[in-house]
């Protein structure tokens, strides 16, 4: 049985400034989908993107994050404690970003970027898809990092004890969406789209690679208070959501081939 380190969520203290790992992490995701996205435009298929254009690109898919993660944490999974606590809806810092909504928030944003340039919708979200889940990883890295999130309990030897919330050794689910959301996901994507690909197969491939990988880590990952726990069928709220994106994303990949 492991113990949960207890970090301290506060990396660096400044005075009366904090800076929170879990903001280090989004930086760090930030950071990856440049340097990637870089990478992508000198070697891999991409829409006609230049180097400043994805500087305008990040900056549209960091606003679709925030407010759609958060709108989407409020909505789909706390929408009691937010509701009573409007003022905590702006408490980014503290945690708390629904990936769903985030990727909602993302698609509108990516929407915007394409009729302002130009650029075919599909073809642009084809070429960020491969960007995004070492950012996602770096995200439950922080999850971990804030002793949230944390799974449901176990008798396996890696199980751990999460101090802040009980004294039952649990899954560390945190990284287990790490290497599944994170490390397998980027694999698969980056792979794929190495070569060219029918407009919207890899984005089709992400949103089964996703909804698959997140469908199996929620069965380790103790169920969202926000919500009451487990929903109808035992399926928790995060499965739910993400079954829409698996059955979308198949279909995507049928449609994108016979176009071809």
């Amino acid at each position: 049985m492991l113990i949960h380190p207890q970090f301290d969520p506060v990396a660096i203290h400044l005075g009366p400034l904090a800076i929170r790992w879990y903001g280090l992490m989004y930086l760090t995701a930030f950071a990856l989908f440049l340097l990637l996205g870089r990478r992508r435009i000198k070697n891999g298929p991409q829409p006609g993107l230049n180097v400043a254009q994805l500087d305008d690109l990040l900056f549209y898919g960091v606003l679709g994050v925030i407010l759609g993660g958060r709108l989407g944490e409020v909505l789909f999974y706390e929408p009691g404690f937010y509701f009573s606590h409007p003022l905590e809806i702006f408490a980014v810092w503290k945690g708390g970003m629904s990936f769903h909504g985030g990727f909602l928030g993302v698609l509108t944003a990516m929407w915007l970027f394409a009729r302002k340039t130009g650029m075919k919708w599909l073809a642009l979200t084809d070429f960020i898809a491969p960007l995004v889940p070492l950012g996602l990883g770096a995200g439950r890295v922080g999850n971990f990092i804030n002793g949230e999130l944390w799974g449901r309990p176990t008798d396996l030897p890696w199980g751990m004890v999460f101090p802040q919330h009980d004294t039952v050794a649990r899954h560390p689910s945190q990284l287990y969406e790490f290497g599944l959301e994170g490390l397998a996901l980027f694999t698969v994507l980056w792979l794929f789209s190495r070569r060219a690909r029918p407009c919207g197969a890899v984005s089709g491939l992400f949103l089964v690679g996703y909804g698959t990988f997140r469908f199996i880590g929620e069965f380790f990952r103790n169920p969202d208070s926000g919500i009451f726990g487990l929903l109808s069928l035992g399926v928790s709220m995060g499965q739910w959501l993400s079954l829409p994106m698996i059955v979308v994303g198949i279909l995507m990949l049928g449609w994108a081939y016979r176009a071809r």
